[in-house]
């Protein structure tokens, strides 16, 4: 049992010193691959909804000719930024802004996002809710960019003080009359 103490300690020791940054390259691949992929017209399976979107976000000011290079420079740009690890907050406040604008099909085209809302939803809901493990990484990456880190030390129990009692005030004594 000793040995397999010492073999899980280490294994979780490499995960904690290495497992934000494999995060970040990753979660940056995933962001880059599908950035370039709307620079090349009908390659993108969300390209339709996202274009849509962005339109009736903006009221039409932006076309979706020019929605779809602008959103894949965003997504390229937060890529990139994930996979060097440079300009994090900006990368990371460019992550959550596009996310929100992510979401916005499940609310703007319920009947292209669901079969039964809200709980069956179509294969382009389903491309939308897997952002919430996307979200919750980028949270995770978000939360070291002060200097942060994973540790693999189980953190010491700290003794548990008393409870304090509840308040009860004294019991009243009514002034008596005096016979």
């Amino acid at each position: 049992m000793e040995r397999f103490d010492e073999v899980d300690a280490s294994i979780t020791a490499w995960m904690a010193r290495h497992g934000v940054a494999l995060l970040r390259v990753s979660l940056g691949v995933v962001f880059f691959w599908f950035g370039v992929l709307k620079f090349f017209p009908g390659l993108s399976p969300a390209e339709q909804l996202a274009t849509r979107t962005i339109a009736f976000l903006t009221a039409g000011a932006v076309t979706p000719g020019v929605a779809i290079y602008v959103l894949a420079a965003w997504e390229t740009l937060i890529g990139l930024g994930l996979i060097v690890g440079i300009w994090m907050r900006v990368t990371l406040l460019l992550l959550f802004v596009q996310m929100l604008g992510t979401i916005m099909p499940l609310v703007l085209f319920p009947f292209e996002t669901f079969y039964r809302f809200p709980y069956a939803p179509t294969l382009e809901g389903q491309y939308i809710v897997k952002n919430i493990v996307l979200i919750s990484a980028a949270i995770v990456i978000g939360a070291t960019v002060r200097g942060g880190r994973l540790s693999s030390e189980p953190t010491p129990r700290q003794p548990t003080l008393p409870r304090p009692r509840r308040f009860t005030p004294p019991a009243s004594s009514a002034p008596t009359a005096e016979p």
